[in-house]
């Protein structure tokens, strides 16, 4: 697959992907976020999304690849976790 289409459809999907809690606003009043709240996984999605890409792109060696991976992967959800509920109860789960 083209590298730039690749980039493309990864920033294609953070909207995608944040139209999941908009929806669900729309029908739960459990789902409630902020516009902060929005611009936060916003961001998150795009930086955990353009660091894969770099990996694909730049790391040559599949097994390091696979390891840098699921190290980014690990990393976006401990930090989703922690501003979602606060697990580690950090002062950025806002609690």
């Amino acid at each position: 697959m083209n590298k730039n289409k690749r980039l493309i459809k990864i920033l294609l999907a953070v909207p995608i992907l944040l139209l999941i809690p908009f929806f669900g606003m729309q029908f739960s009043s459990e789902v409630s976020w902020s516009v902060f709240d929005f611009l936060v996984m916003g961001i998150l999605l795009v930086v955990t999304g353009v660091a894969l890409e770099l990996i694909l792109r730049k790391v040559p060696n599949r097994e390091n690849r696979i390891a840098l991976i699921a190290i980014i992967l690990v990393a976006f959800l401990l930090i989703w976790a922690e501003l979602a509920v606060g697990i580690f109860g950090t002062p950025f789960a806002g609690s």
